[in-house]
């Protein structure tokens, strides 16, 4: 499947548009990568009058190559013209399922190749630390100038979203809060 824009249901290499406020960056659906919260979290970002749009990205599954417990078949990556639609948004919300280890070394990746700012959302305890030990730039937490691996730079972060499962209010609110507190410094470039 070519990468072309999404109709009713999220598939690989799609992208749902509407705007350029926020691009929701999710893995395709499968098995164990639920898009129940991601399709959650646009609705409530659209509903707050932020124009989001979706891109599943083609190559969803796994870790980068680069990443050190590359154990499994397939590799996360981003195609070229995926990276291209990203940076035409002001603000990437990034959400890259469960694993610790593998949504920190898939944020470094997206960030590596944008320059914009990023919300994370997670299901599991995360935290600037983590991504600034492996050289992404960080709002709370920068690395050592030459340790920076990347352009773009995470701004906020949100745990506990889990997957396949209803997102709670609360959470839903704490993500449009966050992705608010990011989208007005970029306002106005």
């Amino acid at each position: 499947m070519g990468l072309g824009v999404g109709g009713g249901l999220a598939a690989r290499a799609t992208i749902s548009e509407s705007g350029t406020d926020v691009v929701v960056i999710a893995m395709g659906p499968g098995r164990r990568h639920i898009t129940k919260p991601v399709c959650e979290i646009t609705y409530a970002l659209r509903e707050e009058g932020i124009d989001t749009s979706v891109l599943v990205v083609n190559a969803g599954s796994g870790v980068p190559a680069d990443a050190p417990d590359v154990t499994t078949g397939t590799c996360f990556g981003l195609d070229p013209i995926e990276v291209e639609r990203i940076q035409q948004y002001k603000v990437a919300l990034i959400h890259l399922g469960n694993v610790r280890s593998h949504i920190i070394y898939k944020a470094r990746l997206i960030l590596r190749n944008v320059n914009i700012p990023a919300v994370i959302v997670a299901q599991c305890p995360i935290d600037y630390e983590d991504f600034a030990a492996i050289g992404v730039k960080t709002r709370v937490v920068m690395p050592a100038d030459e340790d920076i691996n990347t352009k773009g730079e995470i701004m906020e972060i949100v745990t506990g979203v889990i997957r396949g499962v209803t997102c709670p209010q609360d959470k839903l609110d704490e993500i449009v809060s966050k992705v608010q507190k990011v989208l007005p410094s970029t306002k106005g470039e």
